[in-house]
């Protein structure tokens, strides 16, 4: 068992300004020397790369579902072995979902800080503050912090607004130099913000004059038995694509692919980069395919390499965007149409909505892998899936799942660690 001080920040809703707040202290506290772990709630891998900017450690998910209660214990308890503050945070608002952030924060006894956006609000911010605190009792409540605040006067009037059992937190005052820009899949990522550094330290600078300058109480995580994992992947080479189009991974995910004995080798497709002649598998991750398209047609070199690598029929994993850089076309809201590396047959059309959204989960001779789907467009292909993922409740229909040559793609991402044989087996081109 290991003790550190810990903080789950919330909110009412998504918008509230969590990021911003969580990434203010994990700068403000590693500014001190403190080695700080912060956490993302559910299947985000956007906000993650601020956190991690902010920090300067990789950020892990925590889900109930999607990593499971055994997961997140034991990532808490490594974190809190070796840190000396952790900060979780949380997903949309704080009862919102199945489960729900307060389920994970009262699973851990993690005391929660509720950040509330409180423009054009003044005496309801302490009703929305009780109702937080007091809507599941279970829930450990740390206090209140008043986000986008107009002027002191405004702050006065919210925190006598406050009941004297609630502990206020201070508050920020509106400022767009602090505020973190964002489009359709959420938050801009930490590389394409020029000036995060500044904003970042903005925050921290302001969140030095409240009471969260100060420690939170230091909670008990204990870790469960773990066991070993077979080297099922030992002395393979991965390569796998990062950059601005291809981003969308989880630190977790490496991390087992590592642990399976797997050796991991970074290309960039937008800087041209071939994959390594010697790689026995390659991952195509999500990201922003759509945004980089003109560019990705110009990048020969990347392309070919992909190419002979499928050609060779060695394992291919592409996910989400991944699996639209694969299709013959990527057709743009706009309705222009840039060809892609024709690896897939098919096309993709980009949405001004979002086409999907939800956790999944896909079963195969190994068992169950969980995961999850976010993505604006839609895919047309002539191509049957070899599965198909279902939804966790009600068990509705989910994501397809493609086979073609040595190629495995889907728009769902998996969360490897639920399932490592599953994992491995995808990377080694078995049947799974």
């Amino acid at each position: 068992m290991a003790a550190c001080p810990a903080l789950f920040i919330s909110a009412p809703a998504s918008g509230q300004g969590k990021t911003t707040v969580t990434a203010g202290l994990a700068r403000y506290h590693s500014r001190l020397g403190r080695r700080v772990r912060v956490f993302k709630t559910g299947p985000d891998f956007i906000d993650p790369t601020i956190l991690a900017h902010a920090s300067g450690a990789a950020v892990f998910s925590l889900d109930l579902w999607m990593v499971g209660e055994a997961g997140c214990r034991t990532l808490l308890a490594e974190a809190a072995g070796d840190a000396d503050l952790i900060l979780v945070e949380g997903v949309m608002g704080l009862y919102d979902g199945q489960p729900s952030s307060a389920d994970l924060a009262s699973a851990f006894g993690i005391p929660v800080l509720a950040v509330i956006a409180a423009k054009s609000m003044a005496q309801t911010f302490g009703a929305l503050a009780f109702g937080l605190a007091q809507f599941q009792p279970r829930v450990p409540f740390y206090g209140v912090l008043a986000n986008r605040v107009g002027s002191p006067y405004h702050a006065k009037l919210l925190e006598e607004a406050l009941p004297a059992s609630l502990r206020w937190c201070g508050h920020l005052n509106s400022n767009d130099s602090i505020e973190l820009p964002d489009r359709h899949l959420g938050l801009h990522q930490a590389a394409e913000i020029a000036d995060l550094d500044a904003r970042l330290n903005q925050v921290a600078d302001a969140l030095a004059t409240t009471p969260l300058a100060e420690l939170p109480p230091a909670i008990d995580f204990e870790a469960p038995p773990r066991n070993s994992l077979p080297r099922l992947l030992d002395g393979r080479l991965i390569a796998i694509a990062k950059d601005a189009a291809f981003s969308f991974i989880y630190p977790a995910n490496l991390a087992l692919l590592e642990a399976l004995g797997a050796r991991l080798a970074y290309f960039s497709p937008l800087a041209n980069e071939p994959l390594p002649q010697a790689a026995d598998a390659l991952y195509l991750p999500g990201g922003y395919p759509e945004l980089h398209a003109r560019t990705l047609v110009d990048r020969k070199c990347s392309a070919g390499s992909i190419h002979a690598h499928a050609a060779a029929g060695k394992p291919l994993i592409a996910e989400c965007g991944g699996m639209l850089y694969l299709l013959d076309r990527l057709i743009d809201v706009h309705g222009a149409s840039t060809p892609m590396l024709g690896l897939l047959p098919g096309e993709a059309s980009m949405q001004t909505r979002f086409a999907a959204l939800a956790m999944q989960q896909i079963e195969g001779r190994h068992g169950v892998m969980t995961g999850h789907t976010f993505h604006y467009s839609k895919l047309n292909t002539p191509l049957a899936p070899v599965t198909t993922a279902v939804r966790p409740q009600g068990a509705t229909s989910g994501e397809a799942l493609y086979r073609h040559g040595a190629i495995v793609a889907t728009y769902m991402h998996a969360y490897w660690p639920s399932n490592p044989v599953f994992a491995a087996a995808l990377f080694r081109g078995e049947a799974f």
